[in-house]
């Protein structure tokens, strides 16, 4: 849903600043004048900024000014893909073909510019052989390396080893 934008009557303040299509300032003058100065055009008077002192509005179709918002909106949206955090569950004997799988699949997320989380969790006497995950993690690093930093070092919390990657905007 977009945002609400007073138009023509609608219009509260007394006075207003007026700019044209191109965004030309046409200058400061009563609500009356200005509404009678885009009906005369063909326009209409949409009231772009209510919080500035006088309220800015400008002379133009209105259908073509939310068609120009939704625009910008979608250029906006455009830039923001990826930034969330994946997460890739290992445990610390995992056969070498699941850990190419799962390493193609990190690489995969840290270049739609997502982070990755990489966590290898323990059962029973798994927690006595920690130094297995740890080589683990240190593999990993390596195969993601060309694409990634590591965020931090490898933590341990409960029963699980876990390390944060960061994509690497330098070697794409």
């Amino acid at each position: 849903m977009g945002k609400f934008y007073r138009i023509n009557q609608y219009i509260q303040a007394k006075e207003v600043r007026v700019i044209d299509e191109t965004g030309k300032q046409i200058g400061v003058m009563p609500i009356f004048n200005a509404i009678q100065k885009a009906r005369e055009l063909g326009k209409d008077l949409v009231e772009i900024t209510e919080n500035a002192n006088p309220p800015i509005c400008k002379i133009i179709d209105f259908q073509k000014f939310k068609y120009q918002e939704e625009k910008k909106e979608k250029e906006q949206k455009k830039g923001k893909k990826g930034g969330e955090i994946k997460e890739i569950l290992l445990t610390p004997f995992i056969s070498s073909n699941d850990l190419e799988y799962r390493i193609k699949k990190a690489k995969a997320y840290l270049q739609d510019n997502n982070k990755v989380k990489v966590r290898i969790r323990f059962r029973g006497r798994e927690l006595g052989k920690q130094d297995f995950g740890h080589r683990l993690i240190s593999r990993v690093a390596l195969e993601l390396g060309d694409v990634s930093i590591k965020e931090s070092e490898a933590k341990f919390a409960g029963k699980e080893l876990f390390v944060t990657f960061i994509p690497n905007k330098n070697k794409k």
